[in-house]
């Protein structure tokens, strides 16, 4: 600690990321990341950008993202003043606690969720209040009626995976006209339905997105906002008071080569999707109850096996998961969806570990 902190940074406790180890060939489950790569446009696209020199980099990227920003709105149907990018989805999120959601009540966002909600609230100085999932896991849609500040929900939620239909994210949006409601979806193209078909009825609807998960471009760190025209304009307020260029050349080029390539896209969900729900049954054949997942990843926990020690043990062997000691989770293990051989390793080390 240091005596020159202000208040704010003695009282914050900072988002923990998942563990990126340092070794050849680990089996890394435990960060959500995408097992196949991007679209081979993708890279020409950024090499296209360098040049042979890399002159392009001596020069600020555009500023609005606009030819990015077309992009995405023509893939969504939507009109470019309605979408907003940034260096990917949690400086997106960071952008919308400043610009929507300090207001005089507390904002709402689910008890087990993306942990970074709590720490922008911290940072930001947002009050909040947590609601508690329900013992299956899921939302209570009803719980959010109640006067608030704002709604946050992940959908697919994280870490558990589960998902809500449109029609609930609908009646959330009914129950709070006068509040924004923001749905993060950064997994939502693994089967879950998007809420961005909503944004045209309802003006406090912001939706989140992230291509780091199904496009594969986590190491480029590109997100979106899609909302009404005048939130994502209180969005470039706040960016622009903050980093004017925040996505840059070549985060620009691979975000709009991978838009392009819709069937490299699609084909690499569908893989994640079938992986997955291979992983869930060969789980379920080894005695886990898994949690219903719309995600690339899944939520698990076995009745005769402690979660902690299944990861430590796991770890031993190079594979890698992820184990959140907090409240009611602390037996369960969210697992990524890797390749086909990535999570046939996984099981054959779970079925020696409680084989054994």
């Amino acid at each position: 600690m240091s005596r020159f902190w202000n208040d704010i940074v003695h009282r914050l406790t900072p988002y923990v990321p998942g563990e990126q180890p340092a070794l050849t060939h680990p089996i890394k489950l435990n960060t959500n990341e995408n097992p196949y790569p991007p679209s081979p446009r993708v890279v020409e696209a950024i090499r296209r950008e360098l040049g042979e020199d890399g002159a392009s980099l001596r020069k600020y990227p555009d500023p609005t993202a606009r030819a990015l920003r077309e992009a995405v709105a023509a893939h969504h149907g939507v009109r470019v003043e309605q979408v907003f990018a940034g260096n990917g989805s949690d400086e997106v999120l960071a952008h919308a606690f400043q610009a929507l959601l300090k207001r005089d009540l507390p904002i709402r966002f689910p008890d087990i969720t993306y942990s970074f909600y709590p720490v922008y609230a911290q940072l930001y100085g947002v009050a909040y209040e947590t609601i508690p999932l329900d013992a299956a896991f899921a939302v209570d849609i009803d719980a959010y009626r109640a006067p608030n500040g704002g709604v946050l929900l992940p959908n697919p939620n994280a870490p558990t995976g589960r998902a809500l239909p449109l029609a609930d994210i609908e009646a959330l949006l009914k129950a709070n006209p006068e509040v924004p409601v923001i749905v993060d979806e950064a997994y939502v193209d693994f089967g879950a339905q998007s809420a961005v078909s909503l944004i045209d009825a309802y003006p406090n609807l912001l939706v989140v997105q992230t291509t780091s998960k199904a496009r594969s471009l986590a190491g480029m760190r590109v997100g979106f906002a899609f909302g009404d025209a005048a939130l994502i304009e209180g969005l470039t307020r706040v960016k622009d008071s903050f980093n004017s260029y925040p996505l840059d050349r070549l985060a620009q080029a691979a975000a709009l080569a991978s838009y392009e390539d819709r069937a490299w896209f699609e084909e690499s969900c569908r893989k994640v999707v079938e992986s997955r729900e291979r992983l869930n049954a060969r789980l379920q054949s080894l005695g886990f109850d898994v949690v219903p997942s719309a995600a690339n990843f899944v939520f698990a926990k076995h009745a005769a096996h402690d979660a902690a020690a299944l990861a430590a043990a796991l770890r031993q062997r190079e594979i890698f998961v992820r184990h959140f000691k907090l409240p009611r989770i602390d037996q369960h293990l969210r697992i990524s969806i890797g390749t086909d051989a990535e999570c046939d390793a996984l099981t054959a080390a779970l079925e020696e570990l409680i084989g054994g």
